[in-house]
């Protein structure tokens, strides 16, 4: 069986390029439906790590947390196969695109793109986020491991965040990067689970995931205030931006497009 060879910088972003018009060029009615199937979507992945940490913490401790970020990964392949909208999953392809386009950014287009699909991915996961937390609806022991790590995330201060947020920016960037230089579903399904994976393993922050884990906390009784989500919010949109767009998008555009310039 003959290999496909992998596609060079200029062919990545030529597939960039087609994706990223898709994306752009969704109805609202569509960009709408994909971002609120997003963000519920990832709702399962939160509440299986939950699940499997209170599972296995009792018995193996610190080890849990391995095992939780190993139930994760399995939202993000969710997200990836089932072709929905995921904000900061969503920079690479339409910046590619918009960056085609010689005399405009199409920065309306990408800001419609980044603001609705960040709207529909918190309203999506808080209404699963909401039924998820009617008593009995998930086993013993899940609320207190979610609350745990709210707190924890609420308590690190907004420079921890921030910081954070860079790196699970780049992550979750790169992932859309990946999706683009390979050809196979399994593979792309593989690349979904690993960057999920890493992403609840640091835990490294992005804004959609962090945002809902906390809300969850603050459904099963967490001290946080609606105030402190609203900042974090802000904070962590700001890192993934700098993380996502700034060292992962813009960067591999750079070398791509100058590789297709050159003829590669």
């Amino acid at each position: 069986m003959t290999e496909t060879p992998a596609p060079r910088p200029g062919e990545i972003f030529n597939r960039a390029v087609e994706e990223g018009k898709r994306r752009l060029d969704q109805s609202l009615l569509e960009l709408i439906s994909t971002s609120f199937i997003a963000g519920f979507t990832i709702v399962f992945g939160i509440v299986a790590l939950g699940i499997v940490e209170a599972i296995v913490q009792p018995h193996f401790g610190e080890i849990a947390k391995i095992t939780g970020a190993l139930a994760f990964g399995v939202g993000l392949v969710f997200l990836v196969v089932g072709r929905t909208e995921l904000f900061n999953e969503n920079f690479f392809d339409p910046v590619a695109a918009a960056a085609d386009r010689s005399g405009s950014w199409m920065l309306s287009s990408l800001f419609r793109l980044w603001v609705i699909t960040l709207v529909f991915n918190l309203l999506g996961g808080g209404l699963f986020a909401l039924i998820f937390s009617v008593r009995g609806a998930l086993p013993p022991g899940t609320g207190e491991a979610l609350t745990a790590f709210a707190e924890e995330t609420a308590h690190q201060g907004a420079s921890a965040w921030f910081a954070s947020a860079i790196a699970g920016g780049v992550l979750v960037s790169l992932l859309s990067f990946l999706l683009v230089a390979v050809n196979s579903v399994r593979t792309r399904a593989t690349l979904a689970y690993v960057v999920g994976f890493l992403l609840a393993l640091g835990p490294f922050n992005h804004v959609v995931v962090t945002a809902l884990h906390v809300f969850f906390g603050i459904l099963f009784g967490a001290n946080i205030s609606f105030g402190t989500l609203a900042v974090m919010i802000a904070v962590v949109t700001i890192g993934n931006f700098v993380g996502g767009l700034g060292l992962v998008t813009l960067t591999h555009i750079t070398q791509a497009m100058g590789a297709r310039e050159s003829g590669e």
